[in-house]
């Protein structure tokens, strides 16, 4: 058996966290089997389904690194292969028509409350005759479902789960108007791109017990149902924007990288011993369902910064360069040039070592793409007194006359011309630092004299 995931949001907004999960975990489990991962958009909801929102998802799953195989299919595009199967359930005697007004459901409903029964459609129309219609009434097409005995739903994550069948009601499978409900459109669209594993939020245990009447009905084969946990917040609440509920690209504007909330969206919920670094080699090699666990998982800011400031830390420098690049573009407000990119590839081994978000990095290497006058930051400022602008135009002096321009070089003629001045190491090299960065804080100064170049350091200096 090939074994078939699919990952099937709705197109309704962007591709939020725990649907990010949700796609990584199928994808890892195909990918783990050799299977394939498809991708299904469900925009049946045509009020609230757009074309922009159809697109943050793909976005949103192309950045994470998530590729789907095929084409991605579109529910609503389908409906009349789902209208189709609800008329064969008509024929076989599966389903039937319902002639209930709204106003007479309505009233049900409010019979049963009253009663302290729960609202569920009693199965008036079940066995009934069209002849009996009322004139006017479009009908809707419901499910016989059955009436004794129980449904159970034997879940990879949430183990052995059953329900009473007379506690389920004959849903509609075609409204008056004759489109497919959401329930019939998935088993359909499951069915017919031969999914064999269903991996999605636990909040969808419910429609299986109804989704596998379906299947049963029509004689087809039950997919693997995993139904995860969800998300929750630090504080154990329902997952919010304050949390961490935000979309793909929102992680990408913070400055995380895909591999980082890969890693981190495969430990929630999921483990592999005490392994918290895990690559995609190794996320696919150790994927099993037997490692998701039932209890919420809880998302948390401050290990997703730490995995991201590890991943910071392996990333090729020429490609941290140019995703810091935007950010750098957007402050200054100019294209940087060819020559400033090599030179923050260049300095990235010392910028990428104290920087958690690829936000942080573009901020601590501002400084190498600033125009002079560098604007200095308070603290750089107060360093900057009279007696430190003179040293530094000692040490500008004695630098001018550097034939050759390292760190080790610069480091010791600093040290030379603090020792004949007098005065210690860090008086020279604190001011050096505020003229070079604008700053009290960066890179070792003298790896950044270096990477800056002669030029470029002692206009920078003497710019003061």
């Amino acid at each position: 058996m090939t074994v078939v995931t699919r990952f099937a949001p709705s197109p309704t907004g962007f591709l939020h966290i725990g649907g990010a999960r949700t796609a990584l975990f199928s994808w890892l489990f195909a990918r783990r089997h050799g299977g394939k991962f498809l991708l299904r958009i469900e925009d049946t909801d045509r009020a609230r389904s757009t074309e922009a929102a159809v697109a943050a998802i793909l976005d949103g799953l192309s950045w994470l690194g998530l590729h789907w195989d095929g084409e991605a299919v579109s529910q609503f595009a389908r409906r009349e292969r789902h209208a189709e199967v609800a008329n064969a359930m008509l024929a076989a005697g599966q389903a039937y028509h319902c002639y209930c007004s709204p106003e007479e459901l309505t009233a049900l409903r409010e019979a049963q409350k009253a009663a302290g029964q729960p609202t569920r459609y009693d199965g008036r129309w079940r066995d009934r005759p069209a002849s009996e219609a009322p004139a006017g009434v479009k009908p809707v097409v419901r499910m016989k479902a059955p009436q004794e005995g129980e449904t159970v739903i034997e879940d990879r994550v949430q183990g052995s789960v059953r329900v009473r069948n007379d506690q389920l009601d004959d849903m509609i499978l075609l409204r008056a108007d004759g489109t497919p409900t959401y329930m019939l459109s998935v088993v359909v669209d499951d069915h017919d791109m031969g999914v064999t594993h269903i991996i999605r939020g636990d909040d969808h245990l419910t429609n299986a017990f109804r989704q596998a009447q379906i299947y049963k009905a029509m004689g087809w084969t039950i997919p693997e149902f995993a139904h995860i946990p969800l998300i929750h917040g630090p504080d154990g609440a329902k997952l919010s924007k304050r949390h961490g509920a935000l979309g793909a690209e929102a992680y990408r504007d913070l400055g995380y990288l895909p591999e980082a909330l890969r890693n981190y969206l495969l430990r929630l919920s999921w483990a592999h011993g005490d392994d918290e670094i895990i690559s995609d080699a190794q996320a696919i090699e150790w994927f099993g369902l037997e490692g998701i666990g039932r209890s919420a998982a809880r998302f948390d800011f401050a290990k997703l910064d730490s995995l991201n400031a590890h991943y910071l830390r392996q990333a090729d420098d020429a490609r941290l360069a140019e995703l810091i690049r935007p950010h750098l573009e957007k402050t200054a407000g100019r294209v940087l040039t060819p020559a400033e990119l090599d030179l923050l590839t260049r300095a990235m081994p010392g910028l990428k070592m104290r920087a958690k978000t690829v936000v942080e990095l573009a901020a601590s290497a501002g400084f190498y793409v600033a125009t002079r006058p560098l604007a200095l930051e308070a603290k750089a400022a107060a360093l900057l007194d009279d007696a430190a602008r003179q040293r530094l135009a000692g040490l500008a002096a004695l630098l001018e006359r550097q034939e050759t321009w390292t760190a080790p070089e610069i480091e010791a003629a600093a040290r030379g011309f603090a020792e004949e001045a007098g005065c210690k190491l860090g008086q020279v090299a604190q001011p050096l630092r505020a003229a070079l960065t604008g700053s009290t804080v960066s890179p070792p100064i003298f790896e950044v004299a270096e990477l800056l170049g002669k030029t470029e350091a002692l206009l920078r200096v003497r710019g003061l």
